[in-house]
């Protein structure tokens, strides 16, 4: 299972109901932090959550709106003494970009550790996820992530039995481990089958429409997407400033075949989206508008 929370939606400037860009995904005691825009902190108050399990934070680029509540959280971080060590994931310059920030927070009882990205896609494994990073397109590099929770393949205990694989090895195998019992080598693949689908979803804000998107995206179970503006009058303004209109959106979405895609990231000008969504609904059905602290628990599809 994956659970997904929307803790942020506003884009440029917070807003007295709307946090700026952030989201968390949470699998097998572990937590990823997509972003870290103003107020991030008190989001994850809100819903209930907790900044302390976060192993992962991962930054599409460094506009303030991204990246201004990092210090804040860090410090709360090590207030609550946490003392594992952080791994943060974003373009080149995240190391120097960071230590900037902790210029106010200087002292962490934690480790950083830094994955600085370069070309046009990169995939790293991290709290037993496969994450790809891929560029985009804004006015400065930025970059997408799509999670995927990987699921093993279906264990045949009847190819067990025709293999004299003991008993006490199979609840092992099954948890994808080697098992070397009374001088035999017994490894999953002698009983486990080809691999399943898995989870996926992907984030991605502050660019215009690409490819690079598409293909990302591709078989999404949730797709989180920029959807700057709503008003079809600014389109224009949309390309200028390198941002994506809500019909946009939707047509990537249709494009990539995703299940669902919630918007995020709202101009500041647009308090409420919800009058646009019957137009946007026309191109992907299955479009939602975000908010803060909007939540999704994705499981595995019944066999």
């Amino acid at each position: 299972m994956l659970d997904i929370c929307l803790l942020g939606t506003g884009g440029m400037m917070p807003l007295p109901k709307r946090y700026l860009t952030s989201m968390m995904a949470r699998y097998n005691g572990s937590s990823i932090l997509i972003d870290c825009g103003e107020g991030t902190q008190i989001a994850m108050k809100e819903v209930g959550w907790s900044p302390k399990p976060i192993d992962v934070m991962l930054f599409t680029h460094y506009h303030a709106d991204h990246i201004s509540g990092l210090p804040g959280l860090l410090l709360g971080m090590g207030n609550a003494e946490r003392s594992e060590p952080i791994t943060m994931v974003g373009p080149r310059g995240l190391e120097r970009v960071v230590n900037s920030l902790r210029v106010i927070a200087p002292e962490l009882p934690f480790e950083i550790n830094y994955i600085e990205l370069s070309g046009p896609a990169q995939d790293l494994e991290l709290c037993g996820l496969k994450i790809h990073a891929f560029r985009v397109n804004h006015n400065v590099t930025c970059y997408g992530y799509s999670i995927y929770l990987p699921r093993a393949g279906k264990f045949d205990p009847v190819a067990a039995k025709e293999k004299n694989i003991p008993l006490p090895c199979w609840n092992r195998l099954q948890k994808g481990q080697v098992v070397e019992m009374d001088g035999f080598t017994y490894t999953p693949d002698m009983v486990m089958g080809p691999e399943r689908r898995g989870l996926k979803v992907t984030y991605c804000t502050d660019t215009r429409p690409t490819n690079s998107i598409i293909d990302s995206a591709r078989d999404s179970d949730l797709f989180i997407c920029e959807g700057m503006y709503g008003e079809p009058e600014k389109q224009q303004k949309a390309k200028e400033y390198k941002h994506m209109t809500f019909y946009e959106a939707a047509d990537l979405a249709k494009k990539a075949n995703v299940k669902e895609m919630w918007l995020t990231h709202f101009s500041p000008s647009m308090p409420d989206g919800r009058r646009y969504m019957k137009d946007v609904k026309k191109i992907f059905p299955n479009a939602h508008l975000g908010r803060d602290g909007r939540m999704a628990e994705l499981d595995f599809a019944e066999e």
